[in-house]
């Protein structure tokens, strides 16, 4: 079983496709075993939505060359989907694109991020030398978190409408809600503030309504999935499973659609 053309995970910001360390954890391998032809971008952990938007068209181009196809299938977590908008409409990449999905993206951007912005310019440039130093450790070309944050505020936010294809591509959005901060420890601090700036409904780093995108399929699961769960990130083996399941549902949606 597979899609007619092959599927590219494209990660969001503070992880990275490494050796030993993957950015959707077992979800690529849940893929691959059932028969889909799946690559993970290697953009970089903290790098530009330019930046990656580039390294993701060189990656994209490689691969068409491999399968000897002439698209891809974009499925595209957090600020992924917004690398991923911006080269399919700056960097020429319409036409080589059959599908975009994005999962828990800021497309009308993050509160959470203004309010970082407004911290003591001295701890800002503290943070971003540490920050940026280890991911340049861990191989991203150009890390900058400063940059990353501003273009995930919500000063920065492109609306939906300003984001239109001259060619058919098929573009859906799902959000995932954290109900409770003891559901994850790890978002679950962020919550709190993401909950008290939005507004909204979160899962730690997203709300609902910034994650709705041209058509918007809803939550991913109904259980309570943080920002960092969705991509394979759980200590609950049974959520874990949910949630590779969960992709396997939505690739073999897309294989029935023609993509």
């Amino acid at each position: 079983m597979t899609t007619k053309y092959p599927i590219i995970l494209v990660h969001g910001i503070m992880v990275k496709e490494l050796k030993h360390f993957k950015a959707f954890g077992r979800i690529e391998k849940s893929l691959k075993d059932e028969g889909f032809i799946v690559y993970t971008s290697l953009t970089d952990g903290f790098g530009s939505i330019e930046n990656n938007a580039n390294q993701l068209k060189r990656q994209i181009i490689k691969i068409l060359e491999e399968n000897k196809v002439d698209k891809v299938n974009l499925i595209a977590h957090s600020k992924g989907g917004l690398d991923s908008k911006y080269m399919i409409k700056e960097l020429g990449m319409e036409k080589y694109i059959a599908s975009l999905t994005t999962l828990s993206t800021p497309h009308k951007g993050s509160k959470l991020a203004d309010k970082l912005l407004t911290l003591p310019k001295w701890i800002i440039k503290i943070l971003a030398f540490w920050i940026n130093l280890f991911y340049k450790i861990c191989k991203d070309e150009n890390p900058d978190c400063v940059l990353v944050a501003k273009q995930l505020s919500v000063v920065n936010n492109v609306e939906e409408e300003t984001f239109n294809f001259e060619s058919n591509i098929y573009c859906q959005s799902y959000s995932t809600t954290l109900k409770k901060s003891k559901d994850d420890f790890i978002m679950g601090i962020p919550l709190i503030f993401s909950k008290r700036f939005e507004k909204d409904f979160s899962d730690g780093m997203v709300a609902k309504k910034s994650a709705q995108f041209a058509n918007y399929k809803g939550d991913c699961l109904d259980d309570s999935v943080s920002h960092s769960e969705i991509v394979g990130f759980s200590l609950s083996k049974n959520k874990r499973k949910k949630i590779e399941e969960f992709y396997i549902e939505l690739c073999k949606e897309l294989k029935e659609l023609g993509f």
